[in-house]
């Protein structure tokens, strides 16, 4: 029940942020999830069985809202998902000791590029094409190595070519659904056919991901209301710090 109430707290902090930026909820549960112990591949697929909720409902609040340039949405869909297949099918593949140094690696570089990222201001221009899938399929090739990586990818190099942050952040939180549901059914296919050997820890962390879900979902129509109230460079070093730091305390951890 502990393990409940812990996760479903980081899921709702994960997606308070994750509903203001466009970024985040992956990348903290990700961080909090290894940071138990959890095998890479297992915290990735567990992030992403709970953002096929999360990200449903913060879809559906950016359709309501008119924030989705479906162009782009549509630009985003078939790249992202085509990175976001190939990564879960080779992180499935991998020794979670193989893999975790370089996921650990993985997540301080997002930490200090969220950090980075709160002290610079985005010009207002309009997005190449030829930028648009390159950084779709990176961000969904990383999202299924670390768990984490759509939103600080994309978002971030979208609002760097200088799109509307409205209908950038709208655009990809929506087009994020479908990313997540094609990597997750990428790890059931790498299980069903004997792919994915690591699974277990999928059962035995079944409450925190549980806790994840309702956290996400419960805060994700409020995440606009309440996050308004802090400024969008307070909450990134927030996160950025927070990603730092744990990814830190792994590095040590596989060094000693």
């Amino acid at each position: 029940m502990d393990d409940f109430l812990l996760f479903l707290a980081v899921g709702a902090l994960a997606q308070l942020v994750d509903g203001a930026l466009g970024m985040a909820y992956g990348v903290v549960s990700s961080t909090v999830l290894l940071s138990f112990g959890v095998a890479p591949a297992a915290a990735s697929a567990s992030v992403h069985a709970a953002e096929l909720f999360t990200t449903a409902a913060s879809g559906t609040a950016h359709l309501v809202h008119r924030n989705i340039d479906w162009t782009l949405f549509w630009r985003l869909v078939p790249f992202g998902v085509l990175g976001g297949v190939t990564g879960a099918y080779i992180l499935t593949g991998l020794s979670g000791d193989v893999v975790r140094p370089y996921v650990a690696a993985y997540l301080g570089v997002i930490g200090l590029y969220l950090l980075s990222r709160s002290f610079r201001k985005f010009p207002s221009r309009p997005v190449s094409r030829r930028t648009v899938a390159p950084l779709a399929a990176c961000g969904g090739f990383l999202d299924a190595i670390g768990g984490g990586g759509w939103g600080p990818i994309v978002t971030s190099g979208l609002l760097g070519a200088g799109g509307a942050p409205r209908f950038v952040i709208g655009s990809v939180n929506a087009a994020e659904f479908l990313i997540t549901l094609s990597v997750s059914l990428t790890f059931v296919f790498a299980l069903a056919t004997g792919h994915w050997e690591e699974a277990g820890d999928l059962r035995v962390h079944g409450l925190a991901v549980l806790g994840l879900i309702v956290g996400g979902v419960v805060a994700a129509p409020f995440a606009g209301y309440i996050v308004r109230h802090v400024s969008e460079t307070i909450l990134l070093r927030a996160v950025g710090i927070l990603v730092c730091g744990l990814a830190v305390t792994q590095i040590v951890g596989l060094l000693w």
